[in-house]
């Protein structure tokens, strides 16, 4: 399911896709000469899902935390409003921010 919140576009993951996407990317992580596995392949790829669905558990939390700041403003704000949508983009990075899953946009500058 997409849904779209502030022109951030969100897709939920169900198991079979979570799973679909460890096997990829442990294929990767295989074919790379830069990569050596001290574990066996399903370890590595069962670590995988166990990180996606982690995250993943934490940008639902951060959906929410986001929604409730939204909707205890003083003033009602309508999802899907230009004013939403720029309140819901600055709280959804911070929270992301917070939980240590995005950096800041001044923190992913290359350095000169």
């Amino acid at each position: 399911m997409f849904c779209a919140n502030a022109g951030l576009y969100r897709m939920r993951l169900s198991r079979e896709k979570i799973i679909r996407l460890s096997h990829q990317i442990t294929d990767v992580l295989v074919s790379s000469d830069d990569v050596e596995f001290v574990e066996d392949r399903d370890t590595i790829r069962q670590q995988v899902v166990a990180i996606l669905t982690a995250t993943l558990r934490e940008e639902e939390k951060a959906d929410a935390e986001v929604r409730k700041k939204i909707t205890s403003q003083k003033k009602e704000i309508l999802e899907g409003s230009e004013e939403w949508d720029v309140l819901y983009r600055k709280y959804y990075v911070d929270e992301l921010r917070r939980l240590g899953i995005a950096t800041a946009p001044e923190e992913r500058r290359p350095q000169h």
